[in-house]
């Protein structure tokens, strides 16, 4: 049992080796909104621009203590990047005339297909109707009240009350514990976090430009650094099915409505003649 023990873990082992991971991130800047039509209905959508990506640094369990694929995206000056990144990146560029502006890794769980100086563009990875998530930085709005933070409801409006509408109320007891709890919902700087849409397709994909149209809003203003991960293969009948729903749900009072005026229209031609 042993010997066989060992022999299915080698196997095991031997085929993790010979089956090389492939990446399924991206790292890229998000675009403008602009709109799609799929089977006659008007769909919001956000160009994003991704890639190329070229791989600067292979991690590995050995030397590093997990497997990982760093990767350098966008474009800088020699002279604005430091002696020891140019030393770093050196192996991965064909020029030294630009530097990449953005160095990121990705962990994988077992060793990758590509090699240092790879580039990875958005056609390797994504594919029309894919479901991805996209992880970004939100937009700052500065410090913000409780009421705009947090969605409180404010104080009464009447009763004796003067200037205290917006205020937070109670934010905890007096000499027991004699603070205020970590974490405790107030006043305070709002946005400007990391923030994470999942389940959103992939509507179009252009390889020429780097660019994929993805199906909803994105955090972040525009030209934010952001992350684009493929959770799975998917196809764009499933984004069509939920058009559809969101249109039927609201349609029959608004087709009543038009039956109605139409009706009313119509009977007014005919006294009119």
């Amino acid at each position: 049992m042993l010997k066989a023990g060992k022999a299915l873990l080698g196997a095991f082992l031997f085929f993790l080796k010979i089956t090389r991971l492939k990446m399924k991130t991206l790292f890229g800047t998000k675009g403008a909104m602009t709109q799609t039509f799929i089977e006659g209905f008007r769909i919001p959508v956000t160009k994003v621009t991704l890639g190329p990506c070229v791989v600067t640094q292979i991690k590995n369990d050995k030397k590093d203590g997990y497997w990982a694929v760093q990767l350098g995206f966008g474009t800088k000056k020699v002279k604005n990047t430091s002696k020891a990144l140019q030393g770093h990146v050196k192996k991965s560029q064909e020029t030294s005339k630009e530097q990449p502006r953005y160095l990121k890794e990705v962990r994988v769980t077992t060793e990758p297909k590509y090699n240092v100086g790879d580039i990875i563009t958005v056609s390797d990875i994504f594919k029309k109707g894919d479901v991805v998530s996209v992880t970004a930085v939100n937009k700052g709005k500065g410090f913000a009240g409780g009421v705009r933070r947090f969605n409180f409801r404010g104080g009464p409006k009447t009763h004796g009350q003067s200037d205290r509408h917006r205020a937070p109320g109670s934010i905890g007891q007096t000499t027991t514990p004699g603070r205020v709890y970590k974490g405790k919902r107030m006043a305070g700087r709002m946005g400007g976090v990391q923030v994470t849409i999942k389940n959103v397709h992939v509507v179009a994909v252009d390889a020429e430009k780097n660019e994929i149209l993805i199906s909803s809003p994105i955090p972040g203003r525009v030209g934010i650094f952001l992350t684009v991960n493929k959770i799975k293969a998917g196809s764009l009948k499933d984004l069509e099915h939920e058009v559809v729903a969101t249109v039927v749900e609201g349609e029959p009072e608004e087709v009543k409505k038009d039956e109605t005026a139409g009706e009313a229209a119509a009977t007014l031609e005919e006294v009119k003649q």
